[in-house]
């Protein structure tokens, strides 16, 4: 394989905050960077040198981002066959489209994680509300349903209580083809984040502990303050999943740990991970440039955590009735950092960034993120 040095052009599928954070660590890099997005306003706009405003199924923009780049890669895992197959035959597209086949679709995901032997909560798939139903009666309930398709973030995702609930249950994801997992007895949930270069050079972060609300990350800690046993078999998972699906680029993968003690793969995302914006501030390699790194082929970063951090997420909820959040308060507290995206209107559950703090303990770093989030 040939380096791409710096100089030269990355294209991005995506111009959201993760595709801004990629395209600002390229930028540092001394790389060209063009994003391929549906709104001409997106927040990669003001770090890029050129936005395409088209669909993630446009073949024809896609040929162009990739005639304007020297290799491709994305934030988003929803790019049609055709834009990647477009892409592709013009510059490298890293990751892959046989990646993407595997992940975009949650019952697709499933299925070949399974078959690959890597441990998975019970599921069922569902096509019907007659298969959800029979799944509720079969796997029992709590049941979280989610559409095999898009949603994000909580979205595109009901909890089934009872049997009785699976009409509106169907109903509330629009009658479309999903997966229904049992409910776990969880402990935590944690993610290990892998980085694989097209020669093979391969390297994991450390795992991060990580606490949802509402279904949606509310905070992450790096590195995960938990037993060796399962930071050690986290990683092995993650880096053997990264090996299985032949990986060029990131990876996150998302797991449970249950109260039995098992370790169960969640969801995979080839891509930024924001249970690891983290290591912005505990890693001498962002997972940002270690995604420049890895789709230009040059040689991987360091990953060993420097210094504990902690990220809080800011969502749209805080402006709400006008109000505006107080960042001069929560940044007059030392080693805490704020990152914006860059968006648009704010609205309830929309992420609009994330604070930082660093600490001598996760705990201590967590710490100072929640008390500066208190500012706000």
């Amino acid at each position: 394989m040939t380096p791409i040095p710096p100089g030269a052009t990355i294209g991005i599928f995506g111009g959201g905050q993760l595709g801004r954070m990629t395209a600002i660590a390229a930028r540092t890099m001394g790389y060209g960077v063009r994003v391929l997005d549906p709104s001409a306003q997106c927040s990669a706009r003001a770090v890029s040198d050129a936005v395409i405003a088209a669909r993630f199924d446009d073949p024809v923009a896609a040929a162009e981002l990739a005639r304007q780049s020297s290799v491709v890669t994305l934030e988003i895992e929803q790019i049609g066959a055709a834009s990647l197959a477009a892409a592709a035959s013009l510059a490298p597209v890293r990751p892959g489209a046989h990646v993407l086949e595997v992940i975009r679709d949650r019952s697709v995901q499933k299925r070949w994680l399974r078959e690959s032997g890597f441990p998975l909560g019970a599921y069922r798939d569902v096509a019907s509300l007659g298969a959800l139903e029979a799944a509720a009666r079969d796997l029992g309930t709590p049941l979280f349903v989610k559409a095999n398709q898009g949603g994000y973030d909580g979205r595109g995702q009901v909890r089934l209580a009872h049997p009785a609930e699976a009409a509106a249950a169907w109903g509330g994801l629009g009658g479309r083809p999903s997966v229904a997992e049992r409910g776990l007895d969880l402990e935590l949930e944690l993610s290990v984040l892998v980085a694989r270069s097209p020669s093979g050079q391969v390297v994991a972060y450390p795992a991060a502990l990580n606490h949802h609300e509402r279904q949606v990350l509310a905070w992450s800690v790096l590195p995960a303050p938990l037993p060796a046993a399962i930071t050690t078999r986290a990683v092995e998972l993650a880096r053997d999943i990264a090996a299985s699906i032949r990986l060029e680029g990131i990876l996150a993968v998302e797991m449970f740990l249950t109260t039995a003690g098992e370790l169960l793969v969640n969801e995979l995302a080839p891509r930024p991970h924001n249970s690891y914006h983290t290591t912005e501030l505990a890693c001498s390699t962002s997972q940002f440039e270690q995604l420049v790194r890895a789709v230009c082929d040059l040689p991987l970063g360091a990953a060993d955590v420097l210094r504990p951090a902690a990220i809080v997420n800011l969502f749209g909820d805080l402006w709400q009735d006008g109000r505006e959040p107080r960042f001069e308060h929560a940044l007059e507290l030392p080693y805490v950092r704020l990152h914006l995206y860059g968006k648009g209107a704010p609205r309830p559950g929309r992420k609009m960034g994330h604070l930082s703090a660093v600490g001598a303990t996760t705990d201590e770093a967590l710490g100072r993120a929640r008390d500066a989030f208190a500012r706000l």
